[in-house]
């Protein structure tokens, strides 16, 4: 069973980076795509990134609006996937979840996840 906890969150400045973690205590995220999410207040939840497990095809999605800024990647060793966050601006604030799925695909940000972690919080000042 997949058990997701997130980390890495915290305050920085715009143009600065975090580096998020999602650790999955039950030790089985290799077999799963990861996707991460955020949810700023007020605002619907967000598809940011999807990575497919590495005996799948290892792909990885990422919405518009953090391409080339966000890098998603996994160690299915350490039972962890990553969101690498640069340039990092205001709008990127919100609450980030991990979640696991079968596999992303060309639908990976209306596809059904399961095993939603707590979620850490990310906050970017101006």
């Amino acid at each position: 069973q997949v058990q997701l906890v997130e980390s890495g969150g915290g305050l920085v400045q715009s143009g600065g980076s975090l580096n998020l973690s999602c650790v999955d205590s039950g030790h089985t995220l290799r077999y799963y795509a990861v996707g991460w999410f955020r949810q700023a207040p007020g605002k619907e939840r967000e598809a940011v990134s999807c990575i497919n497990n590495s005996d799948y095809d290892g792909q990885t999605y990422y919405t518009e609006s953090v391409k080339g800024r966000f890098t998603i990647s996994r160690d299915n060793a350490k039972n962890t996937a990553f969101l690498q966050m640069n340039s990092l601006k205001p709008e990127d604030t919100a609450v980030y979840s991990c979640a696991a799925a079968p596999y992303c695909g060309g639908n990976w940000k209306s596809r059904e996840y399961r095993d939603w972690g707590q979620g850490t919080q990310v906050t970017v000042s101006s």
